[in-house]
Formats: C-alpha cells, structure tokens, sequence
C-alpha cells in the first residue's frame, strides 16, 4: 500500500509541474502575441533622425545587444537552476529560495541594463525628438494607446 501512495504523489507532483510549465509557456506566447513596439523601432520608425544620430545610435544598439545577450544567458541559466531546484526539492527548500533569488537578480541586472540603455540612447536625441521617445517608451511599459 505505501508503493500505491509513493505512486500518487509522484503522479501528482509530476502533474504540477507539468501544469506549471505549460502555465508558463503559454503566458510567454501570449505576451510575444502583444508584444509592444522595440526601442529599435521606436527610434527608427518614429524619429525623423540625421544621419550623425542614427550612426551613433546604431553603435549603442549594437553595444548594448551583446550586453543583453550576456544578462539574457544569466536569466536562462537562473531559470534552470530554479527548475532544477523543484525538480529535487520536496517544497519551499533553502535550494529554491536561493534559485528564486538568483533569477530575481539576473532579471533585476537586466531591467537595470535595459533602463540604463533607453537613457543612453535618449541622450542623443534633440529636446522634441525626446519627447517623443518618452510618451513611446512610456506607453510600452503601461501598454496604453498613444
């Protein structure tokens, strides 16, 4: 009888995160289907740009890219190491507390990276074009029409 209850509590802990995980896939693939517009398009799209700002630019996109890549991989890194947490834990363990806190600080360095670029790429804008940028950017972290 104790093989019987092992067996349901493995199916049911496996369900959970089965459960979970399509939980979190699909939220990730309704949040590309609203995806609000990129800095990439905001600046290129909806500036009227010179030729000196879009090169320069082009060279903070470009720099940042690889840096984003870089906290990108850390979050990834994070979120497994969180799966693998759950997958060994048998709840709220100090081994899931401390993945959950190192994926917190690998989002957290991104947003932080991420603000730092939108500010260094506002920095070459002209005072109207900066405007502009601001109602754009602000829209995309509320999501409200513009």
């Amino acid at each position: 009888m104790t093989t019987n209850w092992k067996s349901i509590a493995l199916t049911v802990v496996l369900a959970a995160l089965a459960s979970a995980g399509g939980a979190w896939l699909g939220a990730g693939w309704m949040m590309r289907q609203h995806e609000t517009p990129g800095l990439h398009e905001i600046v290129h799209r909806k500036l009227e740009l010179t030729a000196d700002q879009d090169a320069r630019l082009d060279q903070i996109e470009a720099g940042f890219a690889e840096r984003r890549e870089k906290l990108e991989a850390d979050v990834r890194a994070a979120n497994r190491e969180l799966a693998n947490a759950i997958a060994a834990s048998q709840g709220d363990s100090p081994e899931v507390r401390a993945a959950v806190d190192h994926f917190h600080d690998a989002m957290g360095a991104l947003q932080k990276a991420t603000i730092a670029h939108v500010f260094e790429m506002r920095a070459v804008l002209t005072p109207e074009q900066a405007r502009v940028f601001d109602k754009e950017i602000a829209g995309a972290l509320t999501q409200e029409p513009r």
